[in-house]
């Protein structure tokens, strides 16, 4: 995929450049600004690598699709494109495989995803890697227990730690309880062992 590389007197002139060139606005480029140069009669020239946000998807697309292929797995992608973010969906004749045990595999390949992204772009994009609503199921799960816990420690005003959990679940569990008038949660440990204990209130000080 090409790069492609806009110049303006600032930056803003260049993004300016970049919007009116690809016909997009500026929400939907990832921009990295490379080093100021010095033009002609020691004009400064401030250049920036545009991608925009249908070639990240692009190349997600062809990466899963060849990573996938050598897994040995056929698999469909559905793409779906929100205000801040992307969701793409998995769909396979043998989902127990992407998922993996405890959704490790799964994890896996985001991070990979997430990976590849940066090194070929130099750019964080917020993405969503999900293989048949299991993430859905999943976080739909870790609401109840979260407050079922949390009703639990309410009453008994005891702290209760949960199982280890990845970035990604402690963040539910985080987001379930956040509004919670009676507890409050904090993670704690060390990774891959980081786990969400759920507090009463009472104890915060």
């Amino acid at each position: 995929m090409d790069k492609r590389i806009f110049s303006g007197k600032t930056k803003e002139e260049a993004i300016k450049e970049a919007c009116i060139a690809l016909v997009e606005t500026e929400d939907n480029l990832y921009i990295r600004e490379l080093e100021t140069k010095q033009g002609l009669f020691k004009t400064k020239k401030v250049e920036i690598q545009v991608t925009t946000k249908e070639d990240i998807i692009d190349f997600m697309k062809e990466y899963l699709k060849k990573v996938l292929t050598e897994m040995g797995l056929k698999v469909n992608l559905e793409v779906m494109k929100r205000e801040d973010s992307v969701q793409i969906t998995l769909y396979s004749d043998n989902n127990a495989i992407l998922i993996g045990k405890n959704g490790r595999t799964l994890e896996a390949l985001t991070t990979v995803l997430r990976q590849a992204i940066q090194t070929h772009f130099g750019v964080h994009f917020r993405f969503l890697l999900d293989v048949e609503e299991y993430k859905e199921k999943q976080q739909a799960n870790l609401e109840r227990l979260a407050k079922r816990v949390a009703k639990e420690v309410a009453i008994s005003k005891i702290a209760a730690k949960l199982d280890p959990m990845n970035s990604y679940e402690r963040r539910i569990v985080h987001n379930a309880l956040n509004e919670n008038k009676k507890v409050y949660t904090e993670s704690e440990g060390v990774e891959p062992n980081r786990y969400v204990v759920i507090k009463p209130k009472e104890e915060k000080e």
